[in-house]
């Protein structure tokens, strides 16, 4: 594991709506996939019902964020309409926000159109898979509603991502990415960013290892880092098993995240990663 050179209560505060997100503490997101066909839970919370019940099980398990998606990003997946996407995210996110005032939700969509409507139905930070590269009013978008944006790598899109992934050099690809982007953006005034090395986004398996073992060396400007590999097949492919068997492969893959300088864990397992934070911050407080 590669020894950190940025410890956590070095990392820079992200302003949501009038509090601040402190990350002297390493802060887990609650996956809510509102789609049909994600690679792991698709189709399971498409009820109105359902998907209250899973975001009040998250916070009561102490997630800091929910990453609400209506459109699957998994390789080879279809791609879905700004209209369908609006009419599955739209109405709960308002429902959301609503009942659950005090907790902090992000968007999981790459589309300006959507992010801007998702704000305005409540929403407080917006997760771009695409990093800019598949809307080009993103950026602009962010900066005229003034809210957090998590800025992912990708290669290519998810139609084509793994037809031809990042073989070599993907450390000083990420990081290059990142510093670009972060430039520009910060040209139109947005500060509150979050980094993501987009972890299976049009990279090969040991690319993707590469990434987690050299996380800090990703980082610019000392903003946070998010890693999302939550039962992704970086894990399912080394343990020849299936994303639903797969959650031990993932804690285990977590606490070397942490250990490598994630500041937020993406997650379909809240409880689970609530108690790697706490090992890993015990053991970081005791060095």
């Amino acid at each position: 594991m590669n020894n950190k050179s940025t410890s956590f209560n070095e990392i820079r505060n992200i302003k949501v709506d009038n509090k601040l997100i402190d990350f002297s503490t390493p802060k887990i997101m609650g996956v809510l996939n509102l789609t049909p066909d994600s690679f792991y839970d698709g189709g399971k919370y498409k009820d109105k019902d359902i998907w209250i019940k899973r975001t009040e099980g998250m916070l009561k398990n102490g997630t800091d964020i929910i990453d609400v998606g209506a459109v699957s990003t998994r390789p080879g997946a279809k791609e879905v309409s700004v209209d369908e996407e609006l009419k599955r995210i739209v109405e709960p996110v308002n429902i959301l926000t609503n009942l659950f005032p005090e907790a902090v939700f992000s968007i999981d969509t790459y589309r300006a159109r959507v992010a801007e409507e998702t704000v305005n139905a409540g929403a407080h930070i917006i997760n771009d898979i695409s990093g800019g590269t598949m809307d080009t009013n993103m950026f602009a978008t962010i900066a005229k509603l003034n809210v957090p944006y998590i800025l992912m790598h990708i290669h290519g899109t998810p139609q084509n991502m793994m037809s031809s992934p990042i073989e070599d050099n993907i450390v000083s690809i990420v990081k290059t990415f990142f510093q670009k982007a972060v430039d520009e953006l910060s040209s139109l005034g947005v500060d509150d960013i979050i980094l993501d090395p987009g972890f299976g986004f049009g990279k090969t398996l040991e690319c993707n290892y590469k990434l987690i073992a050299n996380l800090e060396n990703t980082r610019i400007n000392k903003l946070p880092i998010l890693v999302g590999i939550s039962r992704k097949s970086m894990i399912t492919k080394v343990l020849n098993t299936t994303p639903e068997d797969s959650l031990i492969g993932t804690t285990s893959l977590h606490t070397i995240a942490l250990s490598s300088g994630a500041n937020i864990l993406r997650v379909h397992d809240v409880e689970e990663a609530r108690q790697v934070v706490k090992i890993v911050e015990f053991m970081e407080n005791n060095k």
